[in-house]
């Protein structure tokens, strides 16, 4: 082989390495380490748009009406201030994330008295998205609240909402929580 084949393949293979390379997952995104869970089922939404890994003994609701599926989902085994609250949605409207897109986040935020503390564009579901992760009161509990927006094309989008009510184990409750986002799979309902 001559200098300028090996070269060549050289090249080529570290170009193929470095541009197969996933993005990273929400958790590390979020700078969280994946929490261990047990005892989890596979649950649908009921218009079939996604899949999500969740806690067998979590109360889980089903919900679906003309503009959105939905599951909500909270560890009610625990006190408020010890639980995960999850909403998890599958919205028939299309969005754009975009600098309007998160001034209205952020209006809405501060509408209810919600401080931002991180916001930022990432890759979920393979498609760009923005998560942004708020502070606050909310009913005389310290209150952060974890939110996901995922546009998946022109007429549909994928939202998600973690709430995390008091101060203990705040960061391992959230961490947990964008675990179990970190296992939803759209299904084929969504090309």
């Amino acid at each position: 082989m001559n200098f300028n084949k090996l070269v060549y393949t050289l090249l080529t293979l570290f170009i193929l390495f470095t541009s197969c390379k996933q993005a990273p997952n929400l958790t590390a995104e979020c700078n969280c380490k994946t929490a261990y869970l047990s005892n989890l089922e596979t649950v649908n939404d009921v218009s079939n748009n996604f899949t999500a890994n969740l806690p067998k003994n979590w109360k889980t609701n089903l919900y679906t009406d003309a503009l959105q599926s939905s599951i909500y989902l909270a560890d009610t085994t625990k006190q408020l201030t010890n639980s995960i609250l999850l909403d998890i949605s599958a919205l028939k409207n299309g969005i754009v994330i975009n600098d309007i897109f998160k001034l209205k986040i952020e209006q809405e935020n501060l509408a209810e008295k919600l401080i931002k503390t991180e916001a930022k564009e990432i890759v979920f579901l393979g498609k760009p998205s923005y998560y942004s992760i708020s502070i606050g009161i909310k009913n005389n509990f310290a209150y952060q609240v974890f939110e996901l927006f995922v546009p998946i094309n022109n007429s549909k989008s994928f939202v998600a909402k973690a709430e995390i009510y008091g101060d203990t184990n705040k960061k391992e409750r959230l961490c947990k929580a964008i675990t179990l986002l970190d296992k939803i799979k759209l299904t084929q309902n969504n090309d």
